[in-house]
């Protein structure tokens, strides 16, 4: 069910500035800073989407644009946001290595790992990057966090040369030269790569083979992915590392709101439009496989009442 005034009330010294609630009361709303990533990437749309919905449901959200996931973990910790998207094995190493208090409201879709080379690169293989310049993703992103367990899976014969530079910056880097490959983890096609790709031939690197010593290292947050023929302009499919993406919250969130912003997603969903992949349309019983991220009591009861 949805908040009462009184309850509302009582949830205000929970939440940041001027807070209310979900009553309808004129002028009052309680308002939520969503930590989402970079221009370009699926989490600063997927943010601006999902803020509207929550609008529309009777709660105020700030959109803060951010490096994305391990800046967004921080944040939360620190008090500086109340929601935020994280991929699975930042949120994992977060909460198990970490013990930030972060919790989980729902896994929401699959990222897939992109290794991107232009089309006539002579690396093929994720080993091929030994001693070459690589962009592992922007400081403080999800995709850095990958991008290294990828490499460090992969055993190269010496260490790649990385550099930390965001989508925008690692396809400029590409295109110039400076880079001889960048990594990505995002939904597929990711807008702003799909657009670069369709001017700059490219091709993605077979990561699939990394998937099982990825597992033996850090656990489940790996997955078997595959990028479909066509996307980017490759021929043939693309097997790849997957790690879901969670929307994920303070573990000081109040119930009820953590309630409400769950019931909020999935009411919306449909025009959420979550990106087009396996997994990647909003279930309630995908939602639930957050892994070592416990999910906020208040989403549990969300999906309990539910379906039990």
């Amino acid at each position: 069910m949805w908040p009462t005034r009184r309850t509302v009330l009582l949830l205000a010294a929970g939440l940041p500035a001027t807070v209310a609630g979900c009553s309808g009361a004129p002028g009052v709303r309680a308002r939520l800073r969503l930590a989402t990533g970079e221009a370009g990437g699926a989490y600063e749309v997927l943010g601006e989407r999902f803020a509207a919905e929550l609008h529309r449901g009777g709660l105020d959200a700030t959109v803060l644009r951010t490096a994305a996931s391990v800046e967004n973990l921080a944040m939360l910790a620190g008090g500086r946001a109340e929601l935020g998207f994280a991929l699975a094995d930042s949120a994992d190493r977060a909460v198990r290595v970490e013990r930030r208090p972060v919790a989980a409201l729902a896994r929401m879709y699959m990222n897939y790992v992109h290794a991107v080379v232009p089309a006539g690169s002579p690396v093929r293989s994720a080993a091929d990057l030994a001693g070459r310049r690589v962009s592992i993703g922007a400081a403080l992103s999800g995709t850095a966090v990958t991008a290294g367990r990828v490499l460090a899976a992969a055993r190269l014969t010496e260490p790649a040369r990385t550099s930390t530079l965001g989508l925008d910056a690692s396809m400029r880097a590409l295109r110039a030269g400076g880079v001889a490959a960048f990594f990505w983890s995002g939904g597929v096609p990711t807008p702003a790569l799909d657009a670069f790709a369709r001017t700059t031939p490219v091709r993605l690197l077979a990561l699939g083979g990394l998937v099982a010593p990825l597992r033996r290292a850090h656990g489940p947050v790996y997955e078997m992915a595959e990028v479909p023929a066509g996307e980017y302009g490759g021929g043939r499919p693309v097997p790849t590392v997957g790690t879901p993406s969670y929307l994920v919250c303070r573990v000081s969130l109040p119930g009820d709101v953590a309630f409400t912003v769950t019931k909020i997603l999935f009411a919306g969903r449909d025009r959420l439009e979550a990106p087009d992949a396996p997994g990647g349309r909003l279930d309630r019983r995908y939602a639930i496989g957050t892994g070592a991220v416990p999910l906020h009591p208040g989403a549990a009861r969300y999906y309990r009442s539910v379906y039990g």
